[in-house]
């Protein structure tokens, strides 16, 4: 398997992860139960869940009202997006 192929796998692995767990913390809210820690939320976005979130925060409207969330989201996305572009430069070089 080539290394694009293995990326976009892990990508697609930690999406479904990532939106799973926006999934049970929006049940947990609706229940009022043990919420999934935002800064899990966060770390499953930094380790390439990042898609899974957003598609999660659309479909089911979860942490969309939260500035500071989002804020830290969007944060997330771009260390991501860095650390991603630094391995791509470090593998062609």
């Amino acid at each position: 398997m080539t290394l694009l192929l293995i990326t976009a796998l892990a990508y697609g692995l930690m999406s479904l992860v990532t939106y799973a767990a926006y999934a049970l913390d929006k049940s947990a809210a609706r229940r009022r139960r043990q919420r999934v820690p935002e800064r899990t939320l966060h770390l499953l976005a930094l380790l390439g869940g990042w898609p899974g979130a957003l598609l999660a925060q659309r479909q089911l409207r979860h942490k969309t009202n939260k500035a500071g969330f989002l804020r830290l989201y969007w944060l997330t996305v771009l260390l991501n997006g860095v650390a991603l572009a630094g391995l791509a430069w470090w593998l062609v070089a």
